[in-house]
C-alpha cells in the first residue's frame, strides 16, 4: 500500500491511509487478529458473516425486483 505525501501534509496523508485501510478491511483484520481465535469460534463467526452477506444480498435483490 502506498500513499503519496504532498506538500509535507502529513494529516492529509494519514486520512488517505486510514480510508484506504478501511476500504480494504485491514483495520478489521488487525482488530480480529489481536487475540487468538479458537477454530470453533472462527467457524461460528464465518458462518454468521456468510448469513449476514446472504441476507444483505437478498434485501438488495428484493429492492431491485420490487422497483421494476
Amino acid at each position: 500500500m502506498e500513499i503519496v505525501v504532498r506538500d509535507n501534509d502529513i494529516d492529509q496523508a494519514l486520512r488517505a491511509l486510514k480510508k484506504k485501510m478501511q476500504r480494504e478491511g485491514t483495520i478489521r483484520e488487525m482488530k480480529r487478529r489481536r487475540f487468538y481465535e479458537k477454530p470453533s469460534e472462527k467457524r461460528v463467526r464465518q458462518k454468521a458473516e456468510a448469513i449476514k452477506r446472504a441476507r444483505k444480498l437478498a434485501r438488495k435483490r428484493a429492492r431491485l425486483e420490487g422497483g421494476n
